[in-house]
């Protein structure tokens, strides 16, 4: 018998230690490290996947135009970086029911069009994917279940089918019988992760991973999972909420900051075509209330965000942000006190980005200045201007980037004025229809836009 070594792994960073230890000194996780059979060499089942290799010189390659298949699904092609790449490993991952199998489903409808698709899944039974797919009107001849978590059944499956793509829901569920420790622990993923991306990139066939999320947000797992995939995408929203947003975080083929927006319907998830307009179409006419532009990858979005000041009798005032970040927020209160000598000490700010978009760009701060001065006063700012730019300690409004692409959308939408830095009036070409307000100081914002 072949002698196995004992390890203890935690199961949240993959730290390996030779004994068993309350908390993870890497990560810092309590309870987290679990006992694990290390299996001697002799007992792996080593196979030489990728053959043929040698070293090249760079001059030698031939370089050929990069080939891309579109899945059909505009907003997950966008995300992608314009479709799929051959041989590439795509990780999604996102919240339990938030509707990633039911994206991958329909993606591999809409790819069996045309190609053969392989389509494994850990978790539920053949019929069980059946039902969902007469929901989801999903049925197509070219697209094969196959309910199975053996690694090297699944690598038989996809000889025997030959399809042009895979997609694995869950890679938690899969395990290496080789391995004696359970599907889901770190050993597991990470092997059986690395066993189908050598496959992926040996046969040329694209390969996509649905993946758990822990309750911090990331992915289940070793972080090493997201290291050996070639994207990473996360697909956001909350589970009372119909708008699904999809993630770039890791692309080697495209850009991480572009976003896919869905609804989520009976019929499965429906891309919305125009996210600016279903953004600020329930905006509010309250005071307190401004729109801006933020621009996620090379998209321009028209996003409605709201701000609430009332006055508190507690000695600490409290400070609220959803959908923007906190000491962003706090930086704009303490801006506002000193600069506009403007009291808040006394009062309660609450900031909130409507729709569930999460800015992170200082574009986003004039606005939400805006938005806490017209509560604050009590007046409400016009309907039909939008404000962008960066607000600095000593009040004065910077210049921001992609100012053209930001207000051309905003006219669009059928926006009369636009609030800008000074800084970037240079770089504005001729946009009919909208009235540009170049403007250097917070100061000269409030004097010219409240009413």
């Amino acid at each position: 018998m072949p002698k196995q070594d004992i390890k203890f792994v935690c199961q949240s960073c993959g730290f390996e230690s030779p004994r068993w230890v309350g908390k993870c000194p890497e990560c810092g996780q309590w309870n987290s490290i679990v006992e694990e059979q290390a299996p001697a060499a002799s007992q792996m089942k080593v196979r030489q996947i990728i053959s043929n290799s040698k070293p090249q010189a760079i001059t030698e390659l031939e370089l050929s135009p990069e080939e891309r298949q579109t899945t059909g699904i505009g907003e997950f092609d966008r995300v992608l970086g314009g479709g799929v790449v051959a041989g590439s490993a795509v990780l999604v991952g996102g919240d339990p029911g938030i509707g990633k199998s039911t994206l991958m489903l329909q993606a591999a409808d809409s790819l069996s069009r045309t190609e053969t698709v392989l389509y494994v899944s850990g978790e539920e039974s053949a019929k069980q994917i059946r039902l969902r797919a007469e929901r989801l009107g999903t049925l197509s001849a070219n697209l094969h279940i196959l309910p199975e978590n053996n690694i090297f059944i699944i690598e038989a499956s996809i000889a025997s089918t030959k399809p042009k793509f895979v997609v694995i829901d869950s890679i938690q569920t899969m395990y290496r019988e080789d391995i004696s420790s359970a599907p889901g622990s770190v050993s597991q993923v990470r092997e059986c992760a690395s066993y189908l991306v050598r496959l992926a990139k040996s046969s040329n066939i694209p390969i996509f991973f649905v993946g758990h999320v822990t309750k911090e947000g990331n992915i289940a797992g070793p972080r090493v999972l997201e290291h050996i995939v070639d994207t990473v995408l996360y697909f956001e929203g909350e589970t009372h909420r119909q708008y699904r947003i999809l993630r770039a975080v890791k692309n080697r083929f495209g850009s991480t900051n572009e976003v896919g927006i869905f609804e989520m319907k009976e019929s499965g998830l429906i891309e919305v075509k125009n996210p600016s307009k279903l953004f600020i179409e329930e905006r509010s006419d309250a005071a307190g209330s401004a729109i801006t532009v933020s621009i996620e990858g090379t998209r321009p979005l028209l996003v409605e965000i709201q701000a609430l000041v009332s006055h508190t009798n507690t000695p600490m005032p409290r400070r609220s942000a959803n959908g923007f970040d906190y000491n962003r927020a706090l930086m704009i209160v303490a801006v506002i006190d000193r600069r506009l000598g403007i009291r808040l000490g006394d009062k309660d700010v609450y900031i909130n980005v409507a729709g569930g978009i999460e800015l992170n760009e200082p574009a986003a701060d004039l606005p939400v200045l805006m938005s806490i001065i017209s509560c604050y006063k009590d007046k409400k700012l016009s309907s039909d201007t939008v404000y962008i730019g960066e607000v600095g300690l000593a009040g004065e409004i910077r210049a921001v980037d992609q100012i053209e692409g930001r207000i051309s959308e905003a006219s669009k939408l059928g926006f009369r004025s636009a609030v800008i830095p000074k800084g970037n009036v240079q770089e504005i070409g001729k946009i009919k229809g909208i009235n540009i307000i170049p403007v250097s100081h917070i100061k000269e914002a409030i004097e010219t836009l409240i009413h």
